[in-house]
């Protein structure tokens, strides 16, 4: 108690913004009773905007994000619910639902799930893209029974398109030269830095990323529409439905407001019925079991480094550290209650020596008896396969992004951009290796061949650790390699992946590996535990301040990122993408 109030004086001398959160942390903290769920409840869940994989264990992350629900809340809310005879039916806000796919496609599954059990289910929006796409918001609307369209909304559903911004030009006349070299052709990360638009290997593996994820997106709303797999295709060829014609075309029921919306449900579910937010009826009908086999959870999101984990409050991007994450599994591995550990990956990849830390524990892990099961998120690729791919089972989403077996690495040459601006540079060295990563000196021709060992060592190491943990013959990897993505769908069939879905589904595989009982109670132990919101604020009490603050200038931050001003280039990293287009 003592502590406690030591922390909230800390917060209060923050200023007028720590009063506030210091309020929140009183209420939380004497609360004294939990309020009961209405014996008739209709949930409502907001997509507008999204889910997070995970929060960091960092004070700005937590009080950022610490809010917003975790895709596995959202899963674990919705079986629970499911179950619940309380609970008649689920209202969704859409909205944006700004969402990789595969977090489009694990919601959408739970939604379905939570239909099959006898649940109503509506959607409603006030429009899906307006003058813009619509996409995988329209997408994840379809998992509803029925989608109410606001009369002054549209539909965007205009197909897909990705586009790549080329920096080569800009770099050119401010006098930057890339040296960079990759393996293999397919590696295509630091094209942006080096070409002025797609080589014939880069755009063959984005056109099949593309119209695989297209393909997912027709076939499904198509099912779920009751449309033929034609009629949808034809129907993205349109495009952009104004209201009514949404409802002609039979991808929207009703044009209604939310007041409409919200009297039809109480006609399905009873005048005496009452809403209640997801995340509030999880606070009180969803608690963590403390029952039956425990099966340990740890997460590797974000691109990989060398270290702890790590939160940029600026861009709002989470660092999966190799040490923290390789502790974990060390944690896990002495745990002698843990029966199989569930690994979740979400990650474009970055350190090869971090990933290598990583798939080293994996290893070990299975060594000591203890399964790995890994379910991908929207991206799984290079470095965030290199940590996967030992693992007894691989799960994706049908449009994860995976894959990218390959390596890239070099140095930006700056001297041309410091002549401009009238900057000069002199120096020292005590050998012909001191200039190897030097910006201001080009490679001798022995540093470039020391790179290009480099570069053919660690590809050797990752194609070869991926034939070993795939079970795959070395000649089959080499064809699915060479820096090349795939969608979870497309490494499924070439052996990158063992079964589609999401955590509901890898989970069921760790219980098969652990030989626990499909129908059995599990419980889910999170690696590393996650530290008191208290904790932190005290470790960097500082952060409440500069919380607000950051959380305005983050978007400045993460536009600057999307041109590729800011942030490094990974060892085994891969281009990155931009889901707005759905």
């Amino acid at each position: 108690m003592k502590r406690f109030f030591k922390i909230f004086l800390m917060i209060i001398g923050a200023g007028t913004l720590g009063i506030f959160f210091a309020g929140v942390v009183l209420a939380v903290f004497f609360r004294t009773y939990r309020e009961d769920v209405p014996d008739k409840t209709v949930l409502e869940l907001d997509f507008d905007k999204g889910f997070e994989e995970y929060v960091p264990d960092d004070a700005a992350a937590r009080m950022m994000s610490g809010k917003t629900p975790t895709v596995l809340d959202v899963i674990e809310s919705l079986q629970q619910a499911s179950e619940d005879k309380r609970v008649i039916g689920l209202i969704g806000h859409i909205g944006n639902a700004e969402m990789g796919l595969a977090r489009i496609q694990e919601l959408r599954n739970a939604i379905l799930a939570f239909r099959a059990k006898g649940k109503s289910a509506v959607a409603y929006s006030d429009t899906f893209g307006e003058f813009g796409p619509g996409n995988g918001a329209y997408y994840l609307a379809t998992a509803f029974k029925k989608i109410y369209l606001q009369p002054s909304g549209d539909i965007g559903l205009t197909g897909l398109m990705f586009e790549t911004r080329f920096l080569k030009g800009t770099l050119d006349k401010v006098g930057i030269r890339p040296r960079m070299d990759h393996r293999r052709e397919y590696k295509n990360a630091m094209n942006v830095l080096t070409e002025t638009g797609y080589t014939e290997p880069h755009k063959e593996a984005l056109c099949k990323i593309m119209y695989s994820q297209f393909g997912q997106i027709v076939r499904d709303i198509g099912k779920a529409r009751d449309i033929s797999q034609a009629d949808m295709i034809s129907l993205t060829d349109h495009g952009y439905f104004l209201g009514q014609e949404a409802c002609n075309a039979k991808l929207a029921d009703e044009l209604a407001y939310r007041d409409k919306v919200y009297d039809d449900m109480k006609k399905i579910a009873g005048k005496d019925a009452e809403f209640l937010p997801l995340m509030t009826y999880r606070e009180r009908a969803v608690q963590p079991s403390a029952k039956g086999e425990t099966l340990a959870l740890i997460y590797g999101v974000g691109a990989i480094s060398r270290g702890e984990n790590e939160y940029n409050a600026l861009s709002g991007n989470a660092v999966m550290g190799s040490e923290t994450v390789a502790k974990a599994f060390r944690a896990a591995i002495e745990d002698k209650e843990v029966k199989a550990i569930l690994f979740r990956v979400s990650s474009p990849g970055g350190s090869y020596i971090g990933s290598d830390t990583i798939w080293r524990e994996t290893v070990r892990a299975k060594q000591a008896g203890k399964p790995v099961i890994v379910s991908m998120g929207d991206v799984a690729g290079s470095g965030g396969y290199f940590v996967a791919m030992a693992a007894d089972k691989i799960v994706a989403q049908p449009g994860t992004i995976t894959g990218s077996v390959g390596v890239l690495a070099g140095k930006l040459l700056t001297s041309d951009l410091w002549d401009k601006l009238g900057i000069s540079h002199d120096e020292i060295h005590t050998g012909s290796s001191s200039t190897m990563w030097s910006g201001t000196n080009d490679y001798s021709p022995e540093q470039w061949e020391r790179l290009q060992d480099a570069l053919d060592r660690i590809y050797a190491d990752f194609t070869g650790k991926v034939a070993d943990g795939r079970k795959l013959d070395p000649e089959d990897v080499s064809e699915v390699a060479k820096g090349r993505i795939w969608t979870g769908e497309d490494a499924e069939i070439r052996g990158l992946v063992d079964e589609l879905g999401g955590f509901p589904e890898a989970i069921q595989l760790a219980k098969k590996a652990a030989g626990i009982p499909e129908k059995a109670e599990i419980c889910l132990k999170l690696f590393p535990k996650k530290k008191a919101l208290l904790d932190l604020l005290e470790e960097k009490a500082s952060d409440v301040t500069t919380a607000r603050i950051l959380a305005e200038i983050q978007p400045i931050v993460q536009a600057v990122g999307q041109i590729g001003i800011l942030g490094e280039q990974g060892v085994l990293s891969m281009q990155g993408f931009d889901f707005s287009v759905y």
